[in-house]
């Protein structure tokens, strides 16, 4: 039994005639759903859409069939011109015809899977026959020709520089083009040795390579790019418009094709949904649950009838000029990622969530402050996020905790990103910090990122796709103090747990980022307890303290987007102010001064 059959029992087979050759399709799900068809890349078969399959067919009609010359799909005779792109146009349209004969069908593409799908999606002959086309990892070769064109004509330092490196990145491509080397290596040693490259190189799970027919199939798939990359991408077509909703997505880390090669696609593809994922080219097989909430969103929203194949989404308001940065650089970056951020109801973690919000992801706020945790929801779904939802939890209740995640995933999914911020301040000297204090800063600033990680750690580690986790320290954990004795333990112990977790849960593809503030005008110096000092002097420390960081003037929205370069850019540990720079830097050089500073008494 085939690999597919292995794991998608209940799978109906048929078999297709198409210009001399015979597909091989299969089918799951009811037929009287919406119809997805997945559509597979080189060198794979049907079979490396399973895990994405599985997930769709309880909605969908999933269909997968064998391209031509794979899997279990017979070979056309001779294979030199037997794999153009009109004759895969001619395969597709008997497929949908045998499976959908009344309706468009959705069509999701990986690698060639996607080359070809975006061929089916822009030529006349295939119109009306697809509702919504899913691009991963695979670009037209028709743009893919413009695109090069419009950087060998008009060229800039910047445009050499993206032909240079995706040419550096195509050389399989070049390779391919050889006569008989390719066949012979795919049938020979690296038909046997492709899995393990493949394993290492992209993270895969370890298990059986989804494509037991692999030699033969690589070894058919080069007239791909023989019969196809050349002739297209000189002479591209210059009428290559999508003719049916378009959503892309992107690996950030992708070995083969980079994400510059998809500038400017919007000409083609007006309306164009992008999402950007953090993996390398194979997607389908590391980021299964990811890609398939993607699509059933994509679907959903064509066939509840968004004007055009999209929607307008929500109404935005102004961005701030922190805002407007952000969005500039990050875009969609985040759309449909699912972010949970803690102390969500002002300072730096209401910031964060709207950051996260102008880059598409969906948002949780999580605060103690149900009313502000609930404004900051709204004014999420303001500024673009797709869902926005408020908790009211302590983050230092662990019972709270349990049920917050538990809660979470049921209603919305494996958090993608989370943003463990909830804080606290006390500042006196030692001998004056009474145990209460302690245990109260160690427990919200602690112990609430302690919950937070183990939690929605495991969560994304039991998921298998990868995710990423801030931890909000601060500039005290690089620097001690006379008069910060338990805060400055408390983020000393984040920024250590952060190290450790980092190094543990890297295999697991969990990034881990520790962020040190420094002095931001936000709240939490209106509510730090300051310890030894009656009431009324703390009230006078308060108000004194506020001033100085309002005049200060560093504002949340900074340390919001450095939170976000940090999740997108994988960083360990980003100091943000200056100060927090200064003080990072003399914690490693110049440890004498450093405790010197610690000796200077604060004039408050």
């Amino acid at each position: 039994m085939n690999a597919f059959g292995t794991e998608l029992d209940g799978a109906r087979e048929r078999r297709v005639r198409s210009g001399g050759v015979e597909l091989c399709v299969a089918e799951l799900g009811d037929t009287t759903d919406p119809t997805v068809v997945l559509l597979h890349g080189y060198p794979d078969s049907k079979e490396v859409w399973a895990p994405v399959a599985r997930r769709l067919q309880e909605r969908f009609h999933v269909v997968l069939y064998d391209v031509r010359g794979c899997g279990r799909s017979t070979a056309p005779s001779p294979l030199r011109g037997g794999f153009t792109l009109e004759k895969l146009t001619d395969d597709f349209l008997a497929v949908v015809d045998a499976v959908s004969p009344d309706a468009p069908v959705h069509l999701v593409g990986h690698d060639w899977g996607s080359v070809q799908g975006w061929e089916f999606t822009t030529v006349r002959r295939t119109e009306g026959r697809i509702a919504s086309f899913t691009s991963v990892s695979g670009p037209s070769l028709d743009h893919f020709g413009h695109w090069i064109k419009e950087r060998a004509t008009r060229p800039t330092p910047r445009r050499a520089a993206q032909l240079l490196g995706q040419g550096a990145r195509s050389w399989y491509v070049y390779a391919l083009h050889t006569p008989v080397l390719p066949e012979a290596a795919w049938r020979g040693p690296l038909g046997k040795r492709w899995p393990d490259v493949l394993e290492r190189s992209e993270k895969l799970p370890k298990g059986p390579y989804p494509t037991a027919s692999l030699p033969t199939d690589a070894a058919h798939g080069a007239w791909l790019y023989r019969d196809n990359v050349r002739e297209r991408t000189r002479r591209p077509r210059p009428d290559a418009y999508a003719h049916a909703p378009v959503q892309l997505v992107t690996p950030t880390d992708d070995a083969f094709l980079s994400e510059r090669l998809y500038d400017g696609l919007e000409r083609w593809a007006p309306g164009l949904v992008r999402r950007t994922v953090r993996a390398g080219h194979w997607v389908p097989r590391t980021r299964p649950g990811q890609l398939a909430e993607w699509i059933t969103e994509f679907v959903d929203r064509q066939e509840s009838g968004g004007a055009n194949g999209t929607t307008a989404g929500p109404v935005r308001r102004p961005l701030s000029a922190a805002g407007k940065d952000g969005a500039r650089r990050y875009g969609q970056r985040f759309a449909g990622r699912l972010v949970l951020v803690t102390g969500a109801a002002s300072g730096i973690g209401r910031a964060t969530a709207f950051a996260f919000a102008e880059a598409g992801a969906r948002i949780v706020a999580v605060d103690r402050d149900a009313e502000g945790a609930a404004r900051t929801a709204e004014l999420a779904r303001l500024l673009g996020a797709p869902g926005a939802w408020a908790e009211c939890v302590d983050v230092s209740d662990e019972a709270a905790m349990e049920k917050l995640a538990a809660r979470t995933a049921e209603a919305h999914g494996v958090v993608d990103v989370l943003v463990n911020n909830a804080g606290i301040g006390v500042a006196g000297p030692f001998l004056d910090t009474p145990p209460e204090a302690w245990r109260k800063v160690l427990d919200v600033n602690l112990w609430g990122v302690l919950h937070g990680c183990r939690l929605f750690g495991r969560q994304m580690a039991e998921r298998g796709e990868g995710g990423h986790i801030v931890n909000t320290a601060s500039a005290a954990a690089f620097q001690p103090s006379r008069t910060l004795s338990a805060y400055s333990t408390s983020k000393a112990a984040v920024l250590m747990l952060s190290e450790c977790l980092r190094a543990e849960l890297g295999d697991r593809d969990i990034g881990v980022t520790a962020v040190c503030p420094g002095f931001v005008a936000t709240g939490i110096t209106s509510a730090t307890l300051f310890t030894g000092v009656p009431e009324e002097e703390q009230r006078r420390l308060r108000e004194r303290t506020t001033r100085l960081y309002g005049r200060r003037n560093y504002p949340p929205e900074r340390v919001a987007d450095a939170i976000l370069r940090a999740v997108h850019d994988d960083l360990p540990v980003v100091p943000v102010t200056p100060e927090a720079h200064g003080l990072r830097l003399l914690a490693r050089f110049a440890p004498r001064l450093r405790r010197a500073v610690a000796r200077a008494e604060p004039r408050l």
